[in-house]
């Protein structure tokens, strides 16, 4: 059994003092298959899946000095969409209910989560389960022994790695970052996102950043900083564009967490009239490279986890602390032109694979933020935006096709 309580991560802290109505904090995970979803074998994997993760059946509670959750025997429903993506899943009307979504259309499987529960990594561990679960129910002869994706303990899903492998180290020397472009326009009315999907081929993807000398994330964040750049006011250009990457820690320590286990480098770039893919993607990838040195990344996680280690920190009042932590965000907000989180390629067991189209993912956000996965040869950018003009997302598609790249882009339609 999970625990009765336990309190949220220092992450989940930062979520939960920033959450807004355009900016819930909500992100999404969709699975489709090769066959229309039915709607009671879906239900049915749901709650065997919701079994199998009793650290996601939980409620959020606020204390006085913090947020905690709370276990419930709440059983989880899947419904047919109706809801624009990442509509909210704590606000007051929700209150004491479930911090995660199930949702079908047609062929898609969508799981949509409270970022204070889980990041990017334990939602798609969450999602395959479902999905496993379901396709072991509509094949039973053939998938049955297919094995679980939750394959680590409950005491190590559970964790909060953040406090287990906290080191006290300090970074020797770390430079202030500056302050970069923001994206300018109006914003959309009502406080909506819109949404698009683009799909590309991720063998060509490879195939042209290996020509470049550079990793598939630096590609793809070079070909945005170009996009950017190429509608920044010519009063604004020699102001730096920061492209904000969330950093799956799981990579630097040994931990199976499904709780939040991330966190966020810059690359930033002063570009110039003269740059082209060719000169912007190998001082991306250098870049990056130096802000993922396993010393870097260690010594940035301590950092961040310090304040909870300061005596005196923990009997203040708790709307202090989010006041505090909402301040400190936005000055944290001034360094991000954009977010580009590289959630790798999505792995299932093989006899699955058949069964199974293609994956995506999405985040709520008060900008511009690009989700990219990929399942066999398709990767799929997901973005989120909340300006209305589409001009930075139009160049960045021109640019790849204009690179020899095929593309294939959607977009969800929006309240004028």
């Amino acid at each position: 059994m999970a625990p009765s309580w336990y309190k949220v991560d220092n992450v989940a802290k930062v979520f939960l003092a920033t959450t807004s109505r355009r900016d819930p904090r909500v992100f999404r995970l969709s699975c489709t298959l090769t066959r229309e979803v039915d709607p009671d074998l879906l239900n049915e994997a749901l709650r065997r899946t919701a079994q199998e993760w009793p650290q996601f059946q939980v409620t959020l509670h606020r204390g006085l000095f913090w947020h905690y959750f709370e276990s419930t025997d709440q059983v989880p429903v899947a419904r047919q969409e109706r809801k624009t993506p990442c509509a909210p899943l704590y606000v007051p009307e929700r209150r004491d209910q479930l911090l995660y979504r199930v949702s079908y259309f047609g062929a898609r499987i969508n799981l949509e989560m409270f970022h204070a529960m889980t990041d990017g990594n334990g939602g798609f561990l969450f999602l395959k389960s479902i999905v496993r679960n379901y396709l072991a129910l509509q094949n039973p002869g053939a998938l049955e022994q297919v094995p679980t994706p939750n394959g680590a303990s409950e005491a190590d899903l559970e964790q909060d790695s953040f406090r287990n492998f906290y080191g006290g180290t300090r970074r020797a020397g770390a430079a202030r970052l500056p302050k970069t472009y923001h994206l300018h326009g109006a914003r959309l009315p009502y406080d909506q996102l819109q949404y698009f999907e683009g799909h590309l081929s991720l063998c060509q993807l490879l195939a042209r950043a290996r020509g470049l000398g550079v990793s598939l994330t630096s590609y793809l964040g070079a070909s945005l900083m170009l996009a950017v750049y190429a509608e920044m006011p010519a009063l604004e250009r020699r102001r730096p564009i920061s492209i904000s990457l969330p950093v799956n820690l799981r990579h630097y320590y040994p931990s199976e967490t499904a709780r939040n286990f991330f966190n966020s480098v810059y690359v930033i770039l002063t570009l110039n009239d003269g740059d082209t893919l060719e000169t912007v993607a190998p001082a991306f990838d250098a870049k990056l490279k130096e802000v993922l040195a396993p010393e870097q990344v260690k010594a940035q996680m301590d950092e961040y986890e310090k304040l909870e280690h300061m005596p005196g920190i923990r009997p203040v009042p708790l709307f202090i602390k989010n006041a505090a932590v909402r301040f400190f965000n936005r000055l944290e907000e001034r360094h991000v032109t954009a977010v580009l989180s590289n959630m790798g390629r999505i792995e299932v067991d093989e006899a699955l694979q058949p069964y199974i189209r293609r994956f995506s993912a999405f985040s709520s956000c008060d900008g511009l933020f690009t989700c990219v996965c990929s399942y066999g040869d398709d990767l799929v950018l997901g973005t989120a935006s909340a300006l209305r003009s589409t001009n930075v997302l139009r160049r960045l598609y021109r640019g790849f096709a204009a690179d020899g790249l095929a593309v294939t882009l959607y977009g969800t339609d929006v309240e004028k």
